[in-house]
């Protein structure tokens, strides 16, 4: 699954480091030639094998030049419309550049785009040093992507002004002085600013290529070293180091959270909001000066081999930039992400005068460990291999019945969606694969029996994609469970790694790994979560969108389609059970204040997403303020922290804005927000497990369904 983002919104978010501004303009960048031989290499692969070839043409290079701007300046800010047109001048030559290794053409392009971002902040700081009239009724068109491009100076200068006074007045409205507001700013400004000298070639070129390989399909990457070894780590949930979350704030690399059982932990020598000033190797090794140096530059310095030894040099959280500082050793280990991995909680929901035990599992990906699988590694780790840790757990409390919570995973193994649903269904077909040669492959599951027969319930939201999918599918072609949530993302596809400097024969690594749609997989059902996902039997309100997040929302999204249905016996036909665990959803949610909030929440959410303009008055921005504090203080009163925890927009809705951005406040106040928002009641989890319990009651006073479940005791 992609995420979409646009560049200008990462680096606002983030406080880079320092770096002299009066070095002029930034340093032109230039492709290097491994660069343009992978991106060589790439299009003949991509035009040969990609289940779905696109041949690299002129219509295809127009394409990719409108996702490489989109991609830089998604919401029309930065450039004008006189940049466009020059760039478009080029807009059906980037088919040659790739096929004759010249990329100057996309390099040339973010130079422009350099420029323009010191440029503009440089005018936004300008600002700050006037006033703003705040009586002047006017509005700013804040969501700018279907706008046009400024088309001249004296318009951008205009859009920007609306753009750093709608930031004082986010400042004034949460109560902070003119002085403090100005040096907040000048501060975001300059730190956004000085981003721009830092951009690396590996940095235009990840850019370029994500835009090329989503213009043939969304779903196809180009994995550079470093997205390389931030997918393997995903994949595996470890890595080697020191077990320290790391996060950039005024220059400095901080440390925000110590991992427990890590080295860092371990060692005793480290707090939360100490500063790593300095990064040597080895006991003896010089250390290397890191204020203001990237953190992902940071980060590679850290990490190394097992056993290794990295220096570390400190300043302390409570000392000044010229406090006393100190060096520690520390031994690299391998870290395991635990956080990351399968978990499991019991609730207990009423039945009646009984209660009912509901087992949830959470599942944030479908994670192996491929490279020790490969090894032959017996104890390898995977996602399969935890839940079925998990489910022997939840059998030894006597749990009555299994919620797998999916919402926000975004995939991973096929593999281990195949054996995740064999825990349920046991030995049988799970998904349909079919190749670019039209060729249809039955994927089947060999376990013998189910590791769990009891009822199953699987909670699904947009963000549940691909894997996902296709678990929560079978689940429901099997009658083995029902399905709640939301319509799932409809990633239907089925992607493969290929290393191009194996290609290539390289000894080194220089051209990176391409990761491109070779199948498309079908339900056993033979239908497909392509495009249309998988819909749950029980709906559940959501936050996403689905104009702008999900396959649908994609432009070049392959269609569905369906073949023929695959040779399965379901478990059981749960759809006679559909209407009323209906009725009891429904007549349950009328009577929970809770979720009646999040409804509420979710229809709130609805109309901001809609306004693309907001007031720079402040008069109406106070009564806005106002009553959203209104209806905060009546909520205080009745709330029992109640959330969604799927997702920060309902969180967000739940609190004042101050104004600031994450590494603008105390590093303190940035974790009580993070640790509030998990700590928020789940509503919809909740629902949840009351439906799945009303399965369980359900099934239980239907003899016949019962010992139609795997694994069941015969009727009696």
């Amino acid at each position: 699954m992609r995420m979409k983002y646009g560049l200008l919104c990462v680096f606002l978010a983030i406080a880079p480091s320092a770096h002299a501004l009066e070095a002029g303009s930034p340093p032109a960048l230039t492709p290097l030639q491994q660069q343009a031989q992978a991106a060589r290499l790439s299009a003949q692969f991509l035009t040969r094998y990609h289940y779905k070839p696109v041949p690299l043409d002129d219509a295809l290079s127009a394409k990719i030049m409108d996702r490489f701007l989109k991609a830089l300046d998604p919401d029309r800010f930065l450039f004008v419309q006189a940049d466009i047109d020059k760039f478009m001048t080029d807009s059906t030559k980037i088919d040659d550049g790739i096929n004759q290794e010249d990329l100057r053409i996309p390099f040339s392009i973010f130079n422009v785009y350099e420029q323009r971002v010191v440029e503009r902040l440089t005018y936004a700081r300008g600002l700050l040093k006037q006033g703003f009239d705040f009586s002047v009724k006017e509005d700013y068109p804040f969501v700018r992507d279907k706008e046009p491009w400024p088309q001249t100076q004296a318009e951008s200068d205009e859009i920007w002004r609306k753009r750093v006074k709608n930031d004082w007045l986010r400042l004034k409205l949460a109560g902070k002085t003119d002085d403090g507001i100005r040096d907040t700013l000048d501060k975001r400004y300059q730190n956004s600013q000085e981003r721009a000298y830092k951009y690396k070639s590996d940095d235009v070129f990840q850019i370029f290529m994500d835009a090329y390989t989503t213009s043939v399909e969304p779903h196809t990457d180009y994995f550079g070293a470093t997205a390389s070894a931030e997918f393997d780590i995903s994949m595996k949930l470890s890595l080697v180091g020191i077990g320290a979350v790391l996060q950039e704030r005024d220059d400095y690399t901080t440390i925000r959270e110590l991992m427990a059982g890590g080295p860092a932990q371990l060692s005793n020598k480290l707090a939360v909001g100490d500063r790593i000033i300095g990064v040597g190797q080895g006991e003896r090794g010089p250390i290397k000066e890191v204020v203001g140096t990237r953190l992902d530059e940071v980060v590679k310095m850290i990490r190394g081999a097992k056993d290794s030894v990295v220096r570390l040099d400190i300043l302390p959280a409570d000392a000044g930039p010229d406090g006393k500082h100190r060096t520690i050793n520390l031994v690299r280990d391998k870290i395991s992400l635990d956080k990351q991995a399968a978990k499991k909680t019991i609730l207990s929901v009423k039945d009646g005068d009984a209660t009912r035990k509901i087992g949830v599992i959470t599942l944030p990906a479908f994670y192996e460990d491929f490279e020790a699988r490969r090894k032959g590694d017996k104890n390898y780790r995977s996602a399969s291999r935890d839940v079925a840790k998990l489910l022997t757990e939840l059998k030894q409390d006597k749990i009555d019945s299994v919620l797998i919570d999916l919402r926000n995973n975004g995939g991973g193994s096929l593999a281990e969606a195949i054996d995740l649903t064999g825990l349920f269904v046991g030995k049988g077909p799970v998904v349909q694969e079919r190749n670019a040669g039209g060729e249809v492959n039955v994927e089947s599951d060999n376990l013998p029996a189910p590791a769990w027969t009891g009822p199953v319930g699987v909670l699904i939201n947009r963000g549940s994609a691909s894997a996902s999918e296709i678990f929560a599918a079978a689940i429901q072609d099997y009658g083995r469970g029902v399905i709640v949530g939301e319509p799932s993302f409809g990633k239907g596809t089925v992607q493969t790694v290929v290393n191009l400097d194996q290609l290539a024969h390289n000894s080194k690594p220089k051209f990176g790994e391409l990761k491109m749609t070779v199948a498309q997989f079908f339900r056993v059902n033979g239908g497909t979560t392509q495009l249309r996902g998988v819909t749950p039997d029980v709906s559940l309100p959501g936050f996403s969108d689905p104009k702008s997040f999900g396959e649908s929302s994609y432009d070049n999204a392959l269609p569905w389609t369906q073949v023929p249905p695959a040779n399965y016996t379901p478990s059981a036909d749960l759809k006679a059970l559909i209407p009323e665990l209906q009725t009891r959803h429904e007549a349950r949610v009328q009577k929970d204040p809770a979720f009646q909030r999040f409804v509420e929440d979710m229809a709130d959410l609805k109309k901001q997403r809609e306004k693309r303009v907001i007031s720079l008055n402040e008069t109406d921005r106070r009564n806005e303020m106002n009553a959203q504090a209104n209806r905060l203080k009546s909520r205080e009163k009745i709330t029992d922290g109640a959330g969604t925890g799927d997702d920060d927009d309902s969180a967000d809705l739940n609190t004042q804005d101050d104004g600031l951005q994450a590494n603008e406040r105390s590093l303190s106040a940035d974790i009580a927000i993070e640790k509030a928002r998990k700590s928020a009641k789940d509503v919809l989890l909740n629902e949840a497990a009351s439906i799945v319990a009303d399965e369980a009651a359900l099934l239980a006073g239907v003899p016949k369904m019962a010992a139609q479940q795997p694994g069941s005791p015969p009727a009696k």
